[in-house]
């Protein structure tokens, strides 16, 4: 690892540690800003949009990674320990209660905010989509929580949680997006 990674890497850890909070926040909104970029050029988006980058790194700031911070720790504090038992629980948890919350949601912001489809539509388009996006989530995450409850310190699973769901934000941005949505 080069020197200056070793001290981004530094600093970034003396961050989590007096600022998790923020910390966490900042990486999620930063990381949704870069999954989306990379959204746009996979779906054929020639030339970047910038709006709807922002808007989605706002997203990963004011929700993703806050929800992230506050729900390891209510999940380690209801369910404590990491052996099998106490891990199946806390991803059952996460699994039935918010993961589909968390993926209507953001079908939801995307289409009315980002999009600004009106409500109709969106309900529609949720209405058509989420069996589809909550049983692939359903495939991917819980191998996901299985290994950040079992194997990754709390102060460590937002981040880990934002890595691995780069791929699944690529995944939701193209299956959120009205391309398909006729707009009357």
């Amino acid at each position: 690892m080069s020197d200056i990674a070793k001290e981004a890497w530094r600093k970034y850890l003396i961050q989590l540690q007096i600022h998790p909070l923020r910390t966490k926040a900042i990486t999620s909104g930063v990381l949704s800003g870069c999954v989306d970029a990379i959204s746009q050029k996979i779906s054929g988006i020639k030339n970047l949009q910038l709006r709807r980058l922002l808007l989605l790194s706002l997203y990963g700031l004011v929700y993703g990674g806050p929800l992230g911070h506050f729900l390891n720790k209510f999940v380690d504090i209801v369910f404590k320990g990491n052996d099998n038992k106490t891990v199946a629980k806390k991803v059952l948890l996460e699994q039935l209660i918010f993961s589909p919350w968390n993926n209507f949601l953001f079908m939801a912001y995307y289409g009315l905010v980002v999009e600004g489809i009106p409500w109709k539509l969106v309900k529609n388009k949720i209405r058509e989509d989420f069996p589809v996006v909550q049983l692939t989530s359903w495939k991917v995450w819980p191998t996901v929580g299985w290994v950040a409850f079992r194997y990754v310190p709390q102060h460590f699973r937002v981040l880990f949680y934002s890595l691995v769901g780069a791929c699944w934000a690529i995944f939701l941005n193209l299956k959120a997006g009205s391309a398909s949505i006729k707009k009357d």
